[in-house]
């Protein structure tokens, strides 16, 4: 029996050729996924921690900082004193393929509520400099916290419209994970079962587009940008790369996740994208049990 998708999702069955596993998944309740603040704790540490309460803690193969919880962890002392931050498996992909390193200056261009600014801070191992961007007052209290309960120095936020952030310096790294239809959490936003609203897709896309551009503009030469989404609409993902990719002299380079994914489209309803974006990174909830995503890994070139 073919199970049925939401109806407006329909329109991506063109795109993603197993969609009974698509489907399965979208329908089933979201894993307790969470990310280990290695500053603080380890995989040892948090099963020996949960064990006594009867809850298991699994890693994933290809991050042991990735990891699924038996039953919810959120409202713990271990989350509460920073050991572990709730993470989505799919989320850790931008800043996998962000790859920062100790010492580099990057950019989290959208970064509240600050799970991906940790994650860059920690794997910089609290040395060189993270820029976490959010103009939001509300969202930068919960960006604050993050940062501040998981314990990384080498933090400092700014509060720029993203499209304007200014040309004060270059940096070696970008990460725009950028506001977004949200297609890809409909595992844990009921109002999403139905898909995204077109104009709204449409809406969205204009402002990636000048934060792509933007945040391109920020980068060193030879330095990395990743643009990701959470979401399907390839409007909001491709469309954007397409749009840098005809007004700068930028490349999408190969990024090959060591988890399953779906390719990058070359075109969409008949418009054919830039040469480059079947390279970028799609992510359905079938492929980590997780939500989905979208990622693309970008170089400026010389």
């Amino acid at each position: 029996m073919t199970l049925e998708t939401p109806r407006t999702l329909d329109r991506y069955r063109p795109i993603i050729t197993e969609w009974d596993e698509f489907a399965a998944a979208c329908a089933r309740p979201l894993p307790t996924d969470a990310r280990i603040n290695p500053l603080r704790s380890s995989l040892e540490s948090l099963r020996g921690r949960f064990a006594p309460r009867g809850i298991t803690i699994e890693s994933s193969a290809w991050d042991p900082c990735a990891v699924r919880a038996s039953h919810p962890i959120g409202r713990t002392l271990e989350h509460w004193l920073g050991l572990f931050y709730l993470q989505e498996r799919v989320q850790s992909a931008p800043v996998l393929a962000l790859d920062p390193r100790p010492g580099e200056r990057v950019l989290d261009l959208c970064a509240a509520p600050g799970g991906k600014t940790v994650d860059i801070a920690t794997r910089m191992q609290n040395t060189g400099l993270v820029v976490a961007n959010e103009p939001n007052g509300r969202r930068q209290q919960a960006l604050l916290t993050n940062i501040n309960r998981i314990g990384v120095w080498n933090v400092t936020v700014a509060e720029y419209r993203g499209q304007d952030f200014p040309h004060a310096m270059a940096f070696d790294r970008v990460l725009v994970d950028a506001p977004c239809s949200a297609e890809g959490t409909l595992r844990k936003q009921s109002t999403l079962r139905d898909g995204a609203a077109l104009p709204a897709i449409r809406r969205l896309a204009r402002i990636q587009e000048l934060l792509i551009v933007r945040a391109f503009d920020l980068l060193r030469v030879g330095g990395v940008l990743v643009y990701s989404t959470c979401t399907f609409a390839p409007e909001e993902n491709e469309a954007v790369v397409s749009h840098l990719l005809a007004r700068r002299d930028a490349r999408v380079t190969a990024f090959r996740p060591p988890f399953p994914h779906s390719p990058g489209l070359e075109g969409w309803n008949g418009t054919p994208f830039e040469s480059g974006t079947a390279l970028c990174v799609r992510i359905y909830p079938h492929h980590l049990d997780s939500g989905g995503g979208f990622v693309a890994r970008i170089e400026r070139r010389a």
